[in-house]
């Protein structure tokens, strides 16, 4: 266990950063199967740009590579306009 009062900081901010980055990471994965297992074209179209935009704070803040949530937007925009 450490002892210096900095590093102790760190690992209480580790965990809180920890606990918020899980649940918007969760949140997200969960959106985007809702949106997959989604039959209905306008709903799918509401909630689209959601996502989309759960997506991307995702790649922003390094939780996904930008590359990927740039291939999860196409194939979820692709569904979306196949129903």
């Amino acid at each position: 266990m450490a002892n210096h009062p900095s590093s102790k900081k760190r690992i209480r901010q580790n965990e809180k950063r920890k606990v918020h980055n899980k649940y918007f990471a969760r949140s997200t994965r969960n959106a985007i199967k809702e949106l997959r297992n989604n039959t209905e074209k306008e709903a799918s179209q509401e909630l689209l740009p959601k996502v989309t935009s759960k997506i991307d704070k995702l790649a922003k803040m390094h939780q996904i590579h930008k590359n990927k949530a740039s291939n999860l937007k196409a194939k979820l925009t692709k569904h979306v306009n196949s129903l």
